[in-house]
């Protein structure tokens, strides 16, 4: 009982707070709201799970951020510094792409994620986020080209977000594609320690519906925005916004046999986020928040206000720095099935939940031993992911043959 007494002692949010059990000390979660829970843990050998093996796919990438599979099994990577590397039959090469229009490399800036076109066999359509400026005015941008087999070719900026913003951090730049072809991609709130924009806080820019920061945005596939999107008809809002209240999302998966969206974001020392998101919902950031101020302090009194904000499903504190989000639909691991697949940058992990309904319990850990930044199911059924480091590395997840 020493992990529990542990995490007891770490999360004193209230007598009576609900905590689902993972595997490392370090890392405690609870589910909200706030309500008697039992206390559940995995069963697993030394609290790591069994029944599976990592093995290195392939080594020296350059901070890696994103990937996606070609029809034919090849595999696109992106990496931070500008380059798009594809993997194919075990070969590693970069491959041609034009010069990315104003690319801003520095900190979290830089080339992110990587997404196909629902209907890439018929127009070849491969979207890139990208941050474009300076250290003083940048903004996230997306940027459409065609693969022709060889290439990356005809680049074409389709959207930009608004406003400007200064320093490298918090672009968020996930993306997800609904069933009726239109993109959703998250936009990080501007960044931390807060910075005065035109007299508002930037932070602060994640309530404000006129802002695009600190959103999940709604994009038909040509960068223009539908009309039915939830704010498209309200005077003064920005018509691209789908949900907001969000700090910095780098987790977004849509999961087609429920139809619901879930996404991670990272809180500020703590307060670490999941979320199932609705249309046209507030996820509260910075106003109702678990999150602490860097210097000392909590940044707000309010943890959960149900009337207009929607709570998380689950919230991490100490902070697991959540990247890359999936969940589980492969017959590689049957018991495995129906669970969500965290990546953690500072835990260094992938963290397994199970889903019940719209509750969530925290199964169990996986140690990875690097910094996870993205999480993916291949077309084989196996977990892959992508470790942000100097020296990244894809790790395939696949099940572990007993040997009677």
């Amino acid at each position: 009982m020493k992990i529990l007494g542990n995490l007891i002692n770490l999360v004193m949010i209230s007598a009576i707070a609900p905590i689902a059990l993972g595997c490392n000390a370090s890392e405690s979660s609870f589910n909200i709201p706030l309500a008697v829970q039992p206390i559940s843990s995995a069963t697993t050998k030394n609290n790591i799970p069994t029944g599976f093996k990592k093995s290195t796919v392939v080594k020296n990438l350059e901070r890696p951020w994103g990937m996606v599979w070609l029809p034919d099994g090849a595999i696109l990577i992106t990496e931070r510094g500008g380059k798009v590397k594809i993997l194919r039959n075990g070969v590693l090469e970069p491959i041609q792409i034009g010069k990315i229009p104003n690319l801003f490399v520095s900190g979290q800036a830089g080339l992110l994620d990587i997404s196909l076109h629902p209907r890439f066999t018929e127009n070849q359509f491969v979207y890139l986020t990208f941050s474009a400026g300076g250290e003083q005015s940048n903004h996230t941008s997306i940027l459409r080209v065609k693969f022709d087999g060889k290439a990356l070719v005809e680049p074409r900026v389709i959207f930009e977000v608004k406003p400007l913003k200064s320093g490298n951090q918090h672009f968020g730049s996930r993306m997800t594609w609904l069933p009726d072809e239109t993109l959703l991609v998250s936009i990080g709130d501007g960044g931390n320690p807060p910075l005065e924009l035109n007299g508002d806080l930037i932070r602060k820019q994640a309530q404000r519906l006129d802002s695009q920061l600190g959103k999940i945005l709604r994009l038909k596939d040509d960068g223009s925005i539908p009309i039915d999107n939830p704010f498209a008809k309200t005077s003064g809002t920005n018509p691209a916004i789908w949900s907001y209240g969000h700090r910095n999302i780098q987790g977004l998966f849509f999961d087609r046999r429920s139809n619901q969206v879930w996404a991670t974001e990272h809180g500020s020392r703590g307060g670490d986020e999941l979320n199932l998101v609705e249309a046209g919902k507030n996820y509260g950031w910075p106003v109702v928040t678990f999150s602490e101020e860097y210097t000392g302090g909590r940044i707000s009194e309010e943890t959960s206000r149900p009337t207009d904000m929607v709570d998380p499903k689950l919230v991490w504190t100490p902070a697991i720095a959540p990247s890359g989000l999936l969940l589980y639909d492969g017959d590689r691991f049957p018991s495995w099935q129906g669970s969500l697949f965290v990546g953690g940058l500072v835990s260094k992990s992938v963290i397994r939940i199970k889903v019940e309904g719209n509750k969530t319990v925290v199964q169990e850990t996986i140690p990875i031993g690097q910094r996870v930044r993205d999480l993916r199911q291949g077309q084989d059924g196996f977990i892959y992911i992508l470790t942000d480091e100097n020296n990244g590395e894809l790790i395939r997840l696949e099940p572990q043959v007993r040997k009677d």
